[in-house]
């Protein structure tokens, strides 16, 4: 199976949300923040604390919000040069090979952590942090289909 593809600048941002939000560190950390900012909320209008921790606490929320949905995915398409380039993806029977104009990597699927899918892109992970978008532009429902069933069967999750 082979995969042509570039990346679109809004569906990357897009993808680097909902690696994001897929984060057991974050995924706590919000719930803990909401958590706060709701209990501080109450107290405040049931007249048992001061304004500040109500204020706090959505000043926090706030500022979450504003780096895992702009800044973090933002500032990572910037710095990356990958999201530039167009490539060629192969998936083998023993490794996947990603190649473009300046040179190619293989990776043995025994490399591969983990994956999942979001609405744009397979979600190829490594390890814990590094990981590789691959894009749904261009792919037919039966490439996809086929594509999760040897992504199902290669990586052991």
């Amino acid at each position: 199976m082979q995969h042509s593809f570039t990346y679109d600048k809004k569906k990357v941002i897009q993808g680097l949300r909902y690696h994001f939000i897929h984060r057991p560190e974050v995924r706590i950390l919000i719930v803990l923040v909401n958590v706060f900012a709701i209990v501080s909320a109450i107290l405040f209008y049931t007249g048992k604390i001061r304004p500040e921790p109500f204020l706090l606490g959505s000043v926090i929320w706030l500022l979450l919000v504003v780096s895992f949905w702009y800044l973090l995915p933002n500032s990572i398409y910037r710095r990356a040069h990958t999201f530039r380039d167009s490539f060629t993806m192969y998936f083998r029977e023993t490794e996947v090979r990603l190649e473009n104009p300046r040179g190619y990597v293989e990776w043995p699927w025994t490399r591969f952590s983990k994956f999942f899918e979001s609405p744009h892109f397979f979600h190829l992970y490594f390890d814990a942090k590094s990981f590789f978008i691959v894009p749904k532009d261009g792919m037919t429902e039966d490439f996809k289909h086929e594509l999760r069933g040897v992504l199902n069967g290669k990586i052991k999750k």
